[in-house]
């Protein structure tokens, strides 16, 4: 089998050097997710642009995390979830929503358990979301905006969780005290 390059700044392709200075100067290291998809400039840029739109969307620090962890665990993913542990800490959301998430238990409020199921059902039924389940979402006090921005952050966490399964991404040091599974 062959191994992926988990690529530096300077040994990724010419147009994925930006984006991985960018993030060392950020976070103070280049995340090995990002090295492997430096690989591929644009899917490098995708998935960034994609995080940043997501980032933008009109979820809060505790939504955003649940989208994303719902989908981490539902895909599997050993990279990502301790990754977005880390970010969710960052972002001060309550532990006891990232400890829910991780460990596959109901959330701590109404609202953010019809997120959570409404993301589960779009990820498990490939976006066949039944009428009576998107009831549910709009009666917990979300709109088609925010069904909408699920599937955006769908798409950001297809790019990084799958390619973590077929790079077999190791977990970078600083998300090691977060490890899952």
């Amino acid at each position: 089998m062959t191994s992926f390059t988990i690529h530096t700044a300077e040994s990724a392709p010419q147009q994925s050097k930006a984006i991985l200075e960018g993030a060392k100067k950020q976070m103070g290291m280049v995340p090995n997710l990002f090295g492997v998809l430096a690989e591929s400039p644009n899917t490098l840029k995708a998935y960034q642009q994609l995080h940043q739109f997501f980032l933008d969307s009109s979820f809060d620090a505790e939504e955003l995390t649940v989208v994303w962890q719902t989908i981490n665990v539902e895909h599997e993913c050993t990279y990502c979830v301790p990754a977005h542990t880390a970010i969710a800490n960052s972002m001060n959301v309550d532990p006891a929503i990232t400890e829910a998430l991780r460990n596959k238990t109901a959330m701590p409020n109404a609202k953010l358990q019809a997120l959570h199921d409404a993301t589960l059902s779009i990820v498990r039924n490939r976006g066949n979301i039944s009428a009576a389940e998107l009831e549910a979402f709009y009666a917990a006090g979300y709109g088609q905006q925010q069904v909408l921005e699920i599937i955006l952050g769908l798409s950001q966490k297809v790019i990084s969780n799958y390619t973590n399964h077929v790079a077999h991404t190791p977990t970078d040091d600083v998300f090691k005290p977060f490890a899952w599974k």
